[in-house]
C-alpha cells in the first residue's frame, strides 16, 4: 500500500522521484477503499487453460495481501474448443456480457495458439476487438501477454509481429531499461525470464509507435513494455507465469510430436534451463522426469510478483469507485501516473 506524505519530509519527494507510490493527504482523503476487480481473457487451448488459470490467479494471489481481489474469468469465440472444455467454462467462467456489463478496474489477456500469421485473419480476431474496445474506455489498465501483446500491438499502433529465424525458448537474463517507472519499483534489476514463441516485436517497433521499453534481455530482446501514458496498456513477450516445470512439460509435448513423426528432428533444448543439457535427451524414452526436474529451477517468479503487486498497487490507487470509470476525478488518462 503507499505511504502518504502527511509530513514535510524531504524524503518523501526523493521517493517519489524514484517512482515510489507516495500519495499526498488530499490524494488519501479522497481515495475510495474497496476490493479490486480483475477481469481475465483466457484464449489458452484446452490444454493449458486451466494451468495458465492457476497461474495467473497465483500471480495475482501473490501481491499485496490487505486489498480483496476478485478474478472475473471469461472466454470468447473463435477459439476451437472439445464439447468438455466448453462445458467447463459454461459452468465455471463468466461470459463477457456479465463482466463487461458489471464493469472492472484491470483486465488480463491471456496468449493463444494460432496457424495464421495474420492475426487480422484468425476467427478470434472479431471477438477480441470487441474486448478491447469496452477496456479501452472503461478499464484503468490491461495488460497482455503473450499472442495477446502482439494482437494488440497490431490493433491499436498497427505494428506487425515479426517471424523469428528460430524459436525464442529458454530462460535469458534480462535487466530493467527503466529504473525508475512505478511498474518497476523494487525490483531486481537484473533477473530471468522464460519466453516461449516464434514471433516478436522489436524495440525500435515500440519505439517509433510512441510506447516505452521498460525490460528487456541483455542481447536486447524485449519483455516488457507499456503505452505511451505509461499504464494504460502493459505488454509482456515473456512468461512470469511459468512455473518451474513449464518448459520441460513443453519439451515434453515436442519430444512426443517427434517420437510420433510429427516432427522431423528431434527438438532443441530450451536454452538455459536445464542443469546439465544433453544433447541426446530426446532420444531418451521415457524421459528421467524426476532426475530432470530435480535439477529445475525458477529464477524468474519473484519478480513476476513485485511487477503485478507494482500494477495492481498503481490500478488501485488509480481506478474510480465506479467500476466504469477507468479513473479518479481529476486524473489526465493520457498522464495517469503523474498523480
Amino acid at each position: 500500500m503507499p505511504l502518504v506524505a502527511h509530513l514535510n519530509l524531504d524524503t518523501f519527494a526523493e521517493m517519489r522521484r524514484e517512482g515510489e507510490a507516495i500519495l499526498t493527504v488530499e490524494q488519501a482523503l479522497r481515495q475510495d477503499i474497496r476490493e479490486l476487480h480483475v477481469g481475465f481473457l483466457n484464449m489458452m487451448p484446452d490444454a493449458a487453460l486451466r494451468t495458465t488459470e492457476r497461474q495467473f490467479f497465483q500471480l495475482l494471489g501473490g501481491c499485496n495481501q490487505i486489498v480483496q481481489i476478485y478474478v472475473h474469468p471469461f472466454s470468447i469465440g473463435g477459439l476451437e474448443r472439445s464439447s468438455e472444455t466448453q462445458e467447463y467454462i459454461r459452468q465455471r467462467y463468466e461470459t463477457f456480457e456479465q463482466v463487461r456489463e458489471v464493469g472492472m478496474d484491470a483486465l488480463i489477456i491471456t496468449g493463444a495458439n494460432v496457424a495464421n500469421p495474420n492475426l487480422s485473419n484468425e476467427p478470434l480476431w472479431e471477438p477480441l476487438q470487441q474486448v478491447i474496445a469496452w477496456a479501452e474506455q472503461e478499464v484503468t489498465s490491461i495488460l497482455c501477454s503473450c499472442l495477446a501483446t502482439h494482437a494488440l500491438l497490431k490493433s491499436l499502433y498497427g505494428i506487425d509481429r515479426r517471424p523469428l529465424a528460430r524459436k525464442r525458448w529458454g530462460v535469458y537474463p534480462h535487466r530493467c531499461a527503466r529504473r525508475h517507472h512505478p511498474l518497476l519499483r523494487n525490483i531486481n534489476t537484473r533477473f530471468d525470464v522464460p519466453h516461449s514463441r516464434n514471433n516478436e516485436v522489436t524495440r525500435e517497433q515500440l519505439e517509433t509507435a510512441g510506447l516505452q521499453v521498460l525490460i528487456e534481455s541483455l542481447d536486447g530482446d524485449v519483455h516488457v513494455a507499456v503505452s505511451p501514458d505509461g499504464l494504460r496498456l502493459v505488454f509482456f513477450q515473456g512468461h512470469p507465469e511459468y512455473d518451474y516445470n513449464s518448459l520441460f512439460k513443453e519439451y515434453k509435448r515436442e519430444v512426443l510430436r517427434y517420437r510420433h513423426g510429427q516432427r522431423a528432428e528431434p527438438p532443441p533444448l530450451p536454452e538455459n534451463y536445464f542443469a546439465e543439457p544433453e544433447t541426446g535427451l530426446a532420444l531418451q524414452f521415457p524421459l528421467p522426469e524426476e532426475q530432470i526436474e530435480a535439477g529445475l529451477d525458477n529464477t524468474w517468479g519473484d519478480t513476476g510478483k513485485a511487477i503485478f503487486n507494482n500494477w495492481l498497487g498503481l490500478v488501485y490507487r488509480l481506478t474510480h469507485v465506479d467500476r466504469h470509470k477507468p479513473f479518479v476525478d481529476g486524473v489526465d488518462p493520457a498522464h495517469p501516473l503523474d498523480q
